[in-house]
């Protein structure tokens, strides 16, 4: 198992976490917000808190001098943030890594290639991908998380670039492109535990994950390069993941490894975890 860490950058900070809550640098903006994971106790001052632009309970509070929306780079990429109302500002700093490993294998392939980013959301790994030049299919069943999504792209100089944008349930398009004959080289996604599709399709993650990894094993190009998956807030553990992939090595050959995604504080130096994943490459 592997340990994926995300550390200082110019526009993101840790600064710490404690008591059930994380305080953060997005650009000049610092924000506190309730992350269940941080069990430990505070290394900062009460003070160094309470210089929060804004802190999230049940709603932002505080957020008098915070502009409607601003920009952050992480990156090869800038991202517009705003405080959305379940206390996301939307970007996940902690799938840096996963986007590094990303624009590494599609610069290693040395080819044109195709990448399938479902519950894209605001477009993190899409954005990775435009960077190196791939042709990306971008989906989601957010009308509002896509068009945050093409926000991304154009501050990020990429709105130019060869994407799809597809406001779709997930699971229903990876079947439809089978019956079309479509292929990706890689895939991305990274479901919630529980959410609807634009037309009320229900996804439950202990339902459907299986099947959406096999139907994702069935649009995979003759030759193709990785499936990376993601878990946010889903209960899971990696292993449960990595042992889904499985599938992919067993078809395609290659190996499947997986681990945790953390953030690295700047006052005490610990690790507050922020997910997990598991990848299958060739």
């Amino acid at each position: 198992m592997e340990i994926l860490i995300t550390k200082k950058s110019d526009d993101y900070e840790l600064l710490d976490s404690g008591n059930g809550e994380k305080l953060e640098r997005f650009g000049d903006i610092i924000l506190s917000r309730p992350d269940p994971q941080a069990l430990w106790e505070k290394s900062l001052p009460i003070f160094a808190w309470n210089k929060a632009d804004a802190h999230f309970t049940n709603s932002w509070k505080g957020r008098k001098n915070i502009p409607k929306d601003w920009k952050m780079t992480l990156g090869d990429s800038t991202f517009i943030l705003k405080l959305s109302s379940f206390k996301h500002v939307g970007v996940f700093p902690e799938q840096s890594e996963n986007w590094l490993f990303i624009q590494e294998k599609i610069r290693s392939a040395g080819r044109p290639v195709s990448v399938l980013n479902l519950f894209g959301y605001t477009g993190g790994a899409t954005l990775a991908a435009l960077s190196l030049g791939a042709h990306v299919c971008h989906v989601d069943g957010s009308k509002t998380a896509i068009a945050w999504a093409k926000e991304n792209a154009n501050a990020s100089h990429l709105g130019d670039k060869k994407v799809r944008w597809m406001l779709d349930d997930a699971l229903a398009f990876v079947k439809r492109e089978k019956r079309r004959k479509a292929s990706y080289d890689a895939v991305i996604f990274d479901p919630p535990a529980f959410g609807r599709g634009p037309k009320g399709e229900v996804w439950k993650i202990e339902e459907k994950f299986q099947e959406l990894v096999s139907a994702v094993a069935d649009i995979l190009s003759s030759d193709p390069l990785f499936v990376l998956a993601n878990g946010y807030a889903t209960g899971y553990s990696s292993i449960g993941y990595k042992n889904s992939l499985e599938i992919l090595a067993k078809r395609f050959g290659g190996k499947v490894v997986c681990g945790e995604l953390a953030i690295e504080e700047s006052s005490a130096g610990r690790l507050l975890p922020a997910g997990i994943f598991a990848r299958w490459e060739k």
